[in-house]
């Protein structure tokens, strides 16, 4: 393992509807962490994880007794904790320095487990490295004040201003282009753009703007 991280895998116990697309692009220097009851993602496709890290009450005893007789290293908390198995994945990939984090397999049916997914994304401690909630079908992150979406023309993009309303939104590569407007929370005019490029840009003066990227191509009628 080298001195400094570039990229950091945290997989999460979520649903994982498309691992290959995310298996493929892992690199040999990638560091890749299993957050508790995530390690089953590693183990099924026959991945090692440098890190094993939560209160490992979700995660297979026998692996992680299996996996530590190998050298991964165990991190193991209190079951009654004030942070989530994520947030102190989180804390340890940032110790590792790592300037990309990917967080696999954190969204899912608990609701609760995927809001809490969603804004840990506006941690302060998170504001200089690029990190993204992935799945294989879509990818989610934070634009604090400007980022590139890299994909397909066709596919959809939805933007989402959280803790407050967004301003001085630019955008260029979307079929319906923002020039220094507002985006609202009580208000849905960023559900549904699409890329007409490979890649788009946007770019924010202040607030903080969620966007949701997804992968496939569609050009179905939104549900709204």
């Amino acid at each position: 393992m080298t001195d400094t991280i570039h990229r950091a895998l945290l997989f999460v116990n979520g649903e994982f509807p498309a691992p290959a697309k995310v298996i493929a692009q892992i690199r040999p220097e990638d560091v890749l962490i299993a957050v508790d009851g995530g390690l089953r993602h590693l183990t099924a496709h026959k991945l090692t994880p440098h890190l094993i890290i939560g209160d490992l009450d979700s995660a297979d005893p026998d692996a992680v007794q299996r996996l530590q007789a190998q050298g991964v290293v165990v991190r193991q908390y209190p079951v009654d904790k004030d942070e989530t198995d994520l947030e102190l994945a989180l804390n340890a990939a940032l110790e590792m320095q790592s300037d990309q984090i990917w967080v696999v397999a954190a969204l899912g049916d608990r609701i609760d487990q995927t809001l809490g997914n969603i804004f840990l994304l506006t941690s302060p401690m998170l504001a200089n490295t690029d990190v993204r909630l992935v799945d294989g079908l879509r990818e989610v992150f934070l634009i604090r004040d400007a980022n590139t979406i890299r994909g397909k023309a066709g596919q959809r993009v939805s933007m989402l201003p959280l803790n407050g309303p967004v301003h001085g939104i630019h955008t260029a590569g979307l079929a319906f282009p923002l020039q220094g407007e507002t985006l609202y929370p009580e208000r849905t005019r960023g559900i549904s753009n699409r890329l007409t490029a490979p890649c788009a840009h946007v770019s924010i003066e202040t607030g903080l703007l969620l966007c949701i990227h997804q992968f496939s191509e569609s050009s179905e009628r939104s549900d709204g």
